[in-house]
C-alpha cells in the first residue's frame, strides 16, 4: 500500500512507525496447540470448495476486536484491500508477497501482499484489490480467479484492510512497480498453513502500552504484523473447512 497514506484530521500526511523493532520481540506461548493442515486441505480444489459453500468458523481470538471491522461504524480511518494471490507449482500451492520498496515514506521494506487504499472510481474492495495488483505487480484481472473474501482486518495504523482471496492462473507475468515494490516472492502454502511456524509476539511500546502481533518468518523473509495475522486467520477458515468435511464425510 505504498501509495496511500493515511492523514490525519488536519489533512498532514502521517509518518508511519512500528516504534520497535518487530524481530526481536519476546515471542508469547500460545494457550492451543494447533495442527498443520492436512495436505488435502491445502489443494485449490479444497480451497476452493471451502469458500463456495458456509462453514462455521472463528476468527483468530487474539485479533477479535481487530476483525469486526467490516460491521464497525469507524471514523478516521482507511479503507483498503489486498489480494491473497496463490500461485500453483509443481511441488503445491505458494502464496505471493512483495516486499516494499526502501525508499518508501512509510512501511519501507516490509512484507505484504498486493494492495491498497479503495478509491472512489473502485466498485467495491474486489475492484481496488485487483487494480492494485496490476499496478504494483503487473498482473493483470484476466490471470485472476477470484475465489473470496475473509473478515476485515483493522491495523494499528488505521487502515482496514479486507483480504480477497484469488487463485493466479498460470501465464502471467510480474512486473513490478520499482517505485513501490523491491522484490515479488513466494512462499509455500504448506509451510504457512503449520501453526508451529506462526509465533506471537508481545512488543513494549514507548507509551507504556504494548501491542501483540504475530509473526511467520521464512528464510530472509520476516513476514509479521496485519498480513501475518490475515494468514492466521486464512488458517483458521481452512481448518474449519477441514473438520466440517471430516464431519459430513463420517455421516
Amino acid at each position: 500500500m505504498a501509495r496511500n497514506i493515511p492523514h490525519s484530521r488536519t489533512g498532514k500526511r502521517t509518518v508511519i512507525v512500528p516504534g520497535f523493532d518487530p524481530q526481536t520481540q519476546p515471542i508469547v506461548p500460545l494457550s492451543d496447540i494447533l495442527l498443520p493442515l492436512d495436505s488435502a486441505a491445502i489443494q485449490l480444489d479444497f480451497i476452493r470448495s471451502a469458500f463456495s459453500s458456509p462453514i462455521d468458523w472463528q476468527v483468530e481470538p487474539v485479533f477479535t476486536e481487530s476483525f469486526q471491522a467490516d460491521s464497525l461504524d469507524l471514523i478516521d480511518i482507511v479503507q483498503a484491500a489486498v489480494f491473497v494471490p496463490l500461485v500453483q507449482r509443481p511441488e503445491g500451492l505458494h502464496l505471493l508477497f512483495t516486499r516494499r520498496a526502501s525508499h518508501l515514506y512509510d512501511h519501507a521494506g516490509q512484507i505484504c501482499f498486493p494492495g491498497g487504499r479503495i478509491e472512489t472510481t473502485d466498485r467495491d474492495a474486489v475492484d481496488a484489490a485487483l487494480r492494485e495488483t496490476r499496478e504494483e505487480i503487473g498482473v493483470a484481472p484476466e490471470y485472476i480467479q477470484l475465489l473470496g473474501t475473509q473478515p476485515g482486518f483493522l491495523t494499528s495504523t488505521r487502515f482496514t484492510m479486507k483480504p480477497v482471496i484469488g487463485y493466479v492462473r498460470p501465464g502471467f507475468t510480474i512486473r513490478p512497480d520499482l517505485t513501490e515494490v523491491a522484490e515479488v516472492f513466494e512462499v509455500p502454502l504448506s509451510f504457512l498453513m503449520d501453526p508451529s511456524h506462526h509465533f506471537l509476539h508481545r512488543a513494549n511500546l514507548p507509551d507504556g502500552g504494548h501491542r501483540f502481533y504475530f509473526s511467520m518468518p521464512w528464510k530472509d523473509y520476516f513476514i509479521w504484523g496485519a498480513t501475518a495475522a490475515l494468514i492466521r486467520n486464512l488458517y483458521h477458515f481452512l481448518s474449519a473447512a477441514q473438520a466440517h468435511k471430516c464431519v459430513v464425510g463420517s455421516q
